[in-house]
Protein backbone atom coordinates (compact mmCIF):
# COMPACT_ATOMS: atom_id res chain seq x y z
CA UNK A 1 0.00 0.00 0.00
CA UNK A 2 2.82 2.42 0.81
CA UNK A 3 4.32 1.80 -2.64
CA UNK A 4 1.21 3.08 -4.39
CA UNK A 5 0.89 6.13 -2.15
CA UNK A 6 4.62 6.82 -2.46
CA UNK A 7 4.38 6.60 -6.25
CA UNK A 8 1.52 9.10 -6.28
CA UNK A 9 3.39 11.53 -4.02
CA UNK A 10 6.66 11.26 -5.98
CA UNK A 11 4.70 11.53 -9.24
CA UNK A 12 2.99 14.70 -8.05
CA UNK A 13 6.28 16.24 -6.93
CA UNK A 14 7.97 15.31 -10.22
CA UNK A 15 5.02 16.72 -12.19
CA UNK A 16 5.11 19.99 -10.26
CA UNK A 17 8.85 20.40 -10.77
CA UNK A 18 8.54 19.57 -14.49
CA UNK A 19 5.75 22.14 -14.91
CA UNK A 20 7.88 24.73 -13.09
CA UNK A 21 10.95 24.04 -15.26
CA UNK A 22 9.01 24.15 -18.55
CA UNK A 23 7.27 27.52 -18.49
CA UNK A 24 3.99 27.96 -20.27
CA UNK A 25 0.27 27.99 -19.70
CA UNK A 26 -0.98 24.50 -18.86
CA UNK A 27 -4.57 24.10 -17.75
CA UNK A 28 -4.02 21.00 -15.63
CA UNK A 29 -5.29 20.04 -12.25
CA UNK A 30 -3.94 17.86 -9.48
CA UNK A 31 -4.72 14.54 -11.17
CA UNK A 32 -3.25 15.45 -14.56
CA UNK A 33 -0.08 16.77 -12.94
CA UNK A 34 0.18 13.56 -10.93
CA UNK A 35 -0.38 11.41 -14.04
CA UNK A 36 2.34 13.29 -15.91
CA UNK A 37 4.69 12.75 -12.97
CA UNK A 38 3.90 9.03 -12.69
CA UNK A 39 4.32 8.42 -16.43
CA UNK A 40 7.47 10.53 -16.26
CA UNK A 41 8.74 8.35 -13.42
CA UNK A 42 8.22 5.25 -15.53
CA UNK A 43 10.02 6.80 -18.50
CA UNK A 44 12.77 8.20 -16.26
CA UNK A 45 13.23 4.82 -14.61
CA UNK A 46 13.53 3.17 -18.00
CA UNK A 47 16.14 5.72 -19.14
CA UNK A 48 18.01 5.45 -15.82
CA UNK A 49 17.99 1.66 -16.07
CA UNK A 50 19.52 1.85 -19.54
CA UNK A 51 22.30 4.15 -18.32
CA UNK A 52 23.20 2.24 -15.14
CA UNK A 53 21.61 -0.65 -13.33
CA UNK A 54 20.76 -0.22 -9.63
CA UNK A 55 22.19 -2.63 -7.08
CA UNK A 56 20.32 -5.96 -6.95
CA UNK A 57 19.04 -5.37 -3.40
CA UNK A 58 18.17 -1.69 -3.90
CA UNK A 59 14.51 -0.66 -3.76
CA UNK A 60 15.06 2.60 -5.63
CA UNK A 61 17.37 3.81 -8.37
CA UNK A 62 19.89 6.35 -7.00
CA UNK A 63 18.77 9.02 -9.50
CA UNK A 64 15.08 8.36 -8.84
CA UNK A 65 13.57 11.83 -8.40
CA UNK A 66 15.93 13.46 -10.89
CA UNK A 67 15.09 10.95 -13.62
CA UNK A 68 11.40 11.19 -12.71
CA UNK A 69 11.52 14.94 -13.31
CA UNK A 70 13.39 14.46 -16.60
CA UNK A 71 10.82 11.87 -17.71
CA UNK A 72 7.94 14.16 -16.68
CA UNK A 73 9.51 17.00 -18.68
CA UNK A 74 9.67 14.71 -21.73
CA UNK A 75 5.99 13.77 -21.30
CA UNK A 76 4.96 17.40 -20.78
CA UNK A 77 6.90 18.51 -23.85
CA UNK A 78 5.31 15.72 -25.91
CA UNK A 79 1.83 16.74 -24.71
CA UNK A 80 2.47 20.34 -25.71
CA UNK A 81 3.79 19.23 -29.10
CA UNK A 82 0.67 17.13 -29.75
CA UNK A 83 -1.67 19.98 -28.83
Amino acid sequence: MFGIIGSIVIGFIAGLIARALLPGADAMGFWMTTCIGIVGSIIGGFIGGMISKPAPDAKFHPAGLLMSVVGAMVVLFAMRFIR
